[in-house]
């Protein structure tokens, strides 16, 4: 596939936010300064960017591994901690992210330009002024930055194109771009001389639209055969498929045969079959042309399929198919967008935790918790007592009750046990 990549594997960090300061005003004839810890600054984003300029995801075979930056801690003096930067990765216009873990869409960069957040930084620590109250006016505890994790996403490039060509190998896909539109692709009589998809944009009467031409298929591309999933995945945003057969049988395969063929792999990787299609036969200046034409449209005709004769080595039979493809195109709906199905940036919330039981034990897991964890001072009392109501708070010790703790039983957080008191 030379420099052209259209899938790879990639992890991504957001930035931890910095810890808050434990710090006290100290200063000479002050006796009691009071508590003047500062937050810690908020974690780096990670963005993505529809680059215009890009084609490829080459790029993330050689570095995919990618990190913002954390945000510095709090410091005395109220001096709150710088924010981290942002990462912003740069991916062509196309690219759908997709997490690695549930496979659910998690961005469609399909508007050049475009920015989307993907992982949300995470939020600086909160330092002791924060926790001083009438009182409690010297809080010996501040909180710790929150802290994010390493996701792992599937990269996809899918061509946006609004027509794509598909067809056999060495059917002339390539030629008729080249006869269409300005493109240049590599042109060869031999299977496979097109490996990536070349676009080329069509002008019609004052109309535009993108034609791309699609690797040819084989027999079994919905199951990887040939290049298969390679060109499959090109033709999804497609709104309409300019069907190309070899209409002669110049090397010896029936057109019917490789229309239906062509159809059967469509209709086997997904809901493609039901794409609008225009069938093109090409070739019409060879021998044996006009015989096939005649049964390739009473074999469609059933179908609705419009059927254009062509022939790219003569230039003849594009005005018609064109004027019916730009008309065509202004009935059909916008290029397909992937909709988001997950958010990753959410901001944790205090209730994703859930009671298990492990023996004897009331065990409460989930990331909220091993947060909560983090902000405690174990040594001060006070501390532990801002605990215990903030579990109240959360409804951690509903949550016990609900799945029968009962006065005495022992609870684990993390690697901290304790009683359970109502």
């Amino acid at each position: 596939m030379g420099n052209f990549v259209d899938h790879v594997k990639i992890t991504a960090k957001a930035g931890n936010g910095g810890n808050g300061s434990m710090s006290f005003h100290r200063e000479k004839f002050v006796l009691n300064g009071g508590p003047d810890g500062g937050d810690g600054g908020n974690g780096g984003d990670v963005l993505l960017y529809a680059d215009p300029n890009m084609h490829t995801l080459l790029d993330f075979r050689f570095k995919s591994k990618y990190t913002a930056e954390n945000g510095t801690d709090g410091a005395a003096g109220r001096c709150t901690g710088k924010r981290g930067e942002d990462l912003i990765i740069k991916v062509p216009v196309g690219t759908v992210l997709r997490d690695a873990e549930s496979g659910a869409v998690v961005a469609d960069m399909d508007q050049p330009g475009e920015t989307r957040r993907i992982l949300k930084g995470g939020r600086g620590g909160w330092g002791n002024t924060h926790f001083a109250t009438p009182t409690r006016q010297a809080p010996n505890f501040a909180k710790p930055g929150g802290k994010t994790e390493v996701r792992t996403f599937l990269m996809e490039l899918k061509t946006i194109a609004d027509v794509g060509l598909v067809g056999y190998p060495n059917v002339g896909k390539s030629t008729i771009l080249s006869v269409v539109t300005s493109a240049k692709p590599k042109i060869g009589n031999y299977h496979f001389t097109t490996l990536t998809p070349n676009l080329g944009i069509v002008r019609r009467h004052g109309k535009d639209f993108v034609l791309a031409d699609i690797p040819g298929l084989v027999e079994g591309a919905a199951e990887g055969v040939g290049l298969g999933h390679d060109f499959l995945r090109h033709v999804e945003r497609t709104r309409l498929l300019l069907h190309v057969v070899d209409i002669a049988g110049s090397e010896g395969r029936d057109p019917i045969e490789d229309f239906d063929q062509i159809n059967l792999e469509l209709q086997n990787y997904g809901e493609l079959s039901t794409r609008p299609q225009v069938v093109v036969c090409n070739k019409m200046d060879l021998t044996g042309a006009e015989e096939n034409l005649a049964r390739m449209k009473e074999h469609v005709a059933p179908l609705g399929y419009p059927v254009f004769a062509v022939s790219a080595a003569t230039h003849q039979g594009f005005d018609a198919l064109l004027d019916y493809t730009a008309d065509r195109l202004e009935e059909l709906p916008p290029v397909q967008h992937f909709t988001e199905e997950i958010d990753l940036d959410e901001e944790i919330k205090p209730s994703t935790f859930e009671v298990q039981k492990d023996g004897e034990v009331y065990e409460v897991v989930g990331t909220s918790m091993e947060r909560l964890l983090d902000s405690v001072n174990f040594d001060d009392e006070e501390s532990m007592n801002w605990f215990h109501r903030t579990l109240r708070r959360w409804g951690v010790i509903d949550a016990l009750r609900n799945a029968g703790a009962k006065e005495g039983d022992t609870v684990r957080i993390g690697d901290m046990e304790f009683d359970f008191v109502e």
